[in-house]
C-alpha cells in the first residue's frame, strides 16, 4: 500500500476510483472533492444504492444491480466502504484510497457531522433520510480496525490492488490529495 505523497499524478490517472475507510473517516468529502478536480462522475454509495426516503434500506439484490450498473461506466469516483459489496467494485476499480485516520478522528468526525446536520439531511443521503447518531455506529467507529480492516486487507490483496492503494491517515493529507493542483 502506499502513501499519499507523490501519488497524484497516479489518481490523475485513474479513471475509476474507489474511497474507502472507517464512518466519519472524511469519504464523502474527499470523493466530492475529487470528483470535481478529476472530472469524474462521483457515485455516494449511501445515496445512490443503499437508503432509500426514511431511511428504509434496499433489497440487497437491487443494490447489487444498481452497483453493478454503476461500476460498468468508465470515469467514476465512489465513495463507501460497503464490504458485502467489494465483489462487485474492486475488480472494476484502478485505484483506493482507503481513508485510515484515528478511531478517535473518526468519531469526532461522525459525532460533529451529527451536530452540523442535525435532524437535517446530509447531501449524500437521499431526501427524507435526516441525519442521527445511533450507539450501534458509535460501537461501529470503535471496533472498525478490529473488525473491518483485515477484510479490506484481505480483499485488496484477492483483487490485486494492495499495491494501487493509497493510504490517508489525517484529514490534512486528505485536503492535500484533492488540492487543485492534481
Amino acid at each position: 500500500m502506499k502513501s499519499a505523497s507523490g501519488l497524484k499524478s497516479t489518481l490523475a490517472e485513474a479513471r475509476r476510483i474507489l474511497v474507502i475507510g472507517c464512518p466519519g473517516s472524511g469519504k464523502s468529502s474527499l470523493a466530492k472533492r475529487l470528483s470535481r478536480a478529476l472530472d469524474l462522475d462521483y457515485i455516494s454509495m449511501d445515496c445512490d444504492f443503499y437508503w432509500l426516503p426514511g431511511w428504509r434500506k434496499r433489497p440487497r439484490d437491487e443494490i447489487d444491480r444498481l452497483i453493478a450498473k454503476a461500476v460498468a461506466g468508465e470515469r467514476w469516483i465512489m465513495d463507501g466502504t460497503g464490504l458485502s459489496s467489494f465483489h462487485l467494485r474492486l475488480p472494476r476499480a484502478d485505484a483506493v484510497i482507503w481513508l485510515r485516520p484515528s478511531r478517535y478522528a473518526c468519531l469526532y468526525g461522525i459525532v460533529s457531522r451529527a451536530f452540523r446536520y442535525f435532524g437535517r439531511n446530509r447531501p449524500e443521503l437521499p431526501a427524507g433520510c435526516p441525519e442521527r447518531l445511533s450507539l450501534s455506529a458509535l460501537a461501529y467507529i470503535w471496533n472498525f480496525e478490529r473488525d473491518a480492516v483485515p477484510l479490506i486487507e484481505t480483499a485488496l490483496r484477492d483483487y490485486g490492488l494492495a499495491n494501487s492503494t493509497v493510504v490517508i491517515r489525517s484529514r490534512e493529507a486528505a485536503r492535500r490529495l484533492a488540492a487543485p493542483s492534481i
